[in-house]
Formats: C-alpha cells, sequence, structure tokens
C-alpha cells in the first residue's frame, strides 16, 4: 500500500493512504474540461471524491457494526482497499454474510445519494434536466454530481476484480482453487475487462471509460501484489530471515559502554539479557538520549520491558502484523527453550526477504536439472 500513495495520518487507530493517481486526476479533468475553465475541472474532481467518500463512509459504518479491525485503507478514485488488522477480521470481511454487506454497502449508498440528490434538484427547479447529454461534464456540475453518485454504484457491480462484485466472484473461487490461484484469476479477467473499457473508450473518444479502466486495471494490480505477499510471507518462518549475528547488551552495562558497543555494530535495537535471560530491549538513540539528557547510567534504567518474542517456527506474517499493528515495535527478538538465538527487526527485514527470495529462487532452478 505504500507504494505510490500518499499518508493522510490516522482515523480511530487506522491508516490512511492516497493514492497518487487520485491527484493526477486533478490535472485529468482539467485537461478534459479545459473549454470549461480551470476550476470547473477541479469542482469535478470534487465530485468524483464525493463518490468516493459516500461509499467509504457507507463501508467503514458496515465495518465497524460486524468489528472489523483495520490496519490500513488506500483510497483511490474507484473506492478504498482495505489491509485488516488481523487474520480473524480478514476472514468476517470475505466470508459468510459479511461479504455481501461490505460488498453491497457501497453501490447501495451511492446509488441511494444518487436517487437523492436527483429528486431533490427535479423539485427545486423543472428547468434541471437530468437525462440531457453529457452527463458527466465540468459544465453541468449538479447532474455530474447525480451521475458520479449513481456511476460509482453501478460499477462496482460489474463482476470485474478488484470491484465490489469482482471480489465475490474472487471469494467464491478461493473455495475450490486457494486464496492465491483465485485472485490471479479474477485479476487477470478484471485485468481484461479493463483493458477492453480502455479500448472501446479509445474507439468512441470517450476519456472517462478510458480512464475507468485504467483504475480497474491499476487497483487489480495493487490487490493482485498484495494478496501475493500475504501468501509469501505466511509460508516464511523466522528461523529463515532471522539474524542469528548480534550483539546483545546486559542490564548491569553502563550507558557509555554500551555506546561503544553500538559503535561496532550495524544494529540499531540490542536484546538486554541477564543470562540466559530476555529481560528487555533497548535502541542506540534511546542510549544517546539518556547520555546527553542524565549523563551516564545503566542500561536497565532506559532499556523497554514491554516486548514480545518470537519463536523460529513462527510465520513472517505473524510478526509483520505484529511490527505494524500500533505498537510501536521494532525489533523482536526470537527465542528458543528461553534463549536468544536471533532477532528480526524492521531494519533488516526487507534485505533479509530478497536475499531468500532468491536463495529459493536457484533452489526451484537447481531442482529442475
Amino acid at each position: 500500500m505504500r507504494g505510490w500513495s500518499i499518508p493522510l495520518g490516522r482515523w480511530l487507530g487506522v491508516e490512511i493512504r492516497l493514492h497518487t493517481f487520485f491527484l493526477l486526476l486533478i490535472i485529468i479533468c482539467m485537461v478534459i474540461n479545459s473549454a470549461a475553465g480551470g476550476w470547473a475541472g477541479f469542482g469535478l474532481w470534487l465530485a468524483i471524491g464525493g463518490a468516493v467518500v459516500v461509499r467509504e463512509i457507507a463501508r467503514m459504518m458496515v465495518v465497524a457494526w460486524m468489528g472489523i479491525k483495520l490496519r490500513a485503507v488506500l483510497i483511490l478514485p474507484i473506492g478504498g482497499f482495505y489491509a485488516y488488522a488481523n487474520p480473524e477480521s480478514q476472514e468476517k470481511a470475505t466470508q459468510g454474510a459479511g461479504q455481501y454487506l461490505l460488498a453491497f454497502a457501497g453501490p447501495v449508498a451511492n446509488i441511494l445519494t444518487a436517487v437523492a440528490l436527483s429528486s431533490a434538484l427535479l423539485g427545486a427547479s423543472s428547468k434541471f434536466s437530468l437525462f440531457a447529454q453529457p452527463w458527466i461534464s465540468s459544465s453541468y456540475l449538479l447532474r455530474s454530481v447525480v451521475w458520479l453518485q449513481a456511476g460509482m454504484g453501478v460499477l462496482h457491480l460489474i463482476p470485474a476484480y478488484p470491484l465490489d462484485a469482482g471480489r465475490l466472484i474472487r471469494t467464491n473461487f478461493s473455495r475450490t482453487q486457494g486464496a492465491a490461484s483465485a485472485v490471479r484469476v479474477a485479476s487477470g479477467v478484471g485485468q481484461l475487462l479493463s483493458i477492453g473499457a480502455m479500448a472501446v473508450g479509445g474507439i468512441i473518444q470517450n476519456p472517462w471509460l478510458i480512464i475507468t479502466g485504467c483504475l480497474v486495471f491499476i487497483g487489480g494490480q495493487i490487490e493482485d501484489q498484495g494478496v501475493f505477499f500475504q501468501s509469501v510471507v505466511d509460508t516464511v518462518r523466522m528461523r529463515e530471515v532471522m539474524l542469528t549475528d548480534f550483539s546483545t547488551l546486559s542490564p548491569s552495562d553502563t550507558l557509555v559502554g554500551a555506546l561503544a558497543r553500538c559503535v561496532h555494530s550495524l544494529q540499531e535495537d540490542f536484546p538486554v539479557v541477564r543470562g540466559p535471560q530476555l529481560v528487555g530491549i533497548v535502541s542506540r538513540q534511546k542510549i544517546v538520549d539518556a547520555l546527553r539528557s542524565d549523563g551516564n547510567g545503566y542500561v536497565q534504567s532506559v532499556m523497554s520491558r514491554a516486548f514480545q518474542v518470537a519463536r523460529p517456527e513462527d510465520t513472517l506474517g505473524t510478526i509483520i502484523r505484529r511490527i505494524s499493528g500500533g505498537r510501536g515495535l521494532s525489533l523482536i527478538p526470537v527465542t528458543d527453550s528461553g534463549k536468544v538465538v536471533g532477532i528480526v527487526s524492521v531494519q533488516n527485514l526487507m534485505s533479509s526477504m530478497s536475499l531468500l527470495a532468491e536463495q529459493r529462487r536457484l533452489e526451484r532452478a537447481e531442482g529442475g536439472k
């Protein structure tokens, strides 16, 4: 989710990110509607954003009602993509009645909003023409607002992944083919339909059909990569990526002595052990800050006693959720029979994953000979 997106902060503990295509769409709207003036194009972009807001508010209400916990939301002009905080929440959102509630909440909200707006506008003025062409244009913003709301709702009833109806098809397909295979098939179908929409839009010179096809294509790639990454990390064990060559500190070490150890180590965080027992974690920055503010002391006075440990057989997916679950974890010691046998940190995780991927590729190549 972090690729090509801009953070908008956190709302109720959920990280909200805006895909950069949403900002690029401002320029596209202004160029397409340059004859009506730049500000009119900006108004059309706001109308698109309004349709997304209505959709996501409805979906968030369903998420809260079902007790689903989210970790992050990525906002695209076709709606939001959710990253779930734990497997239980993901199961609630993709299994049973929950998948249908979440799938139809957005389209129903958009269509009802379109009906309400059109009724209000028709009642307020007999001159308001709802069905006049073009339906979406910056020259007729009020009519565009209505049709963008309706269009957003109808769009997600098309069975093209990652649209809502496409998600339902993917979920049902995954029962027999598995999650990863189902996503690849559904994503392929969705991207094929999106390419078709872009081609038709080019032939009939409809820029909105081209933009919609492009957004569905991008969304399908994001979802496909996300599910692939999840399927990989859920098969990788901690023993495969943990650092086994690491330094530890003792709670009785002085801060000056600990700083000297830091100079000769690439670690940012250190397990603090008393004998074989893990008793805390301390970062080099915490050591430096303590020395600057209070002078020399002991490691036990600045170490954190709030930590979690992993076992060598735990999956990397479980650990990633711990690190990114909002608990401020930057290091997770790996213990076996109470002894620290390795560490996993955000700092080394990506390099370890890339090296592991290369190792597995070579093993497959050797096995194919």
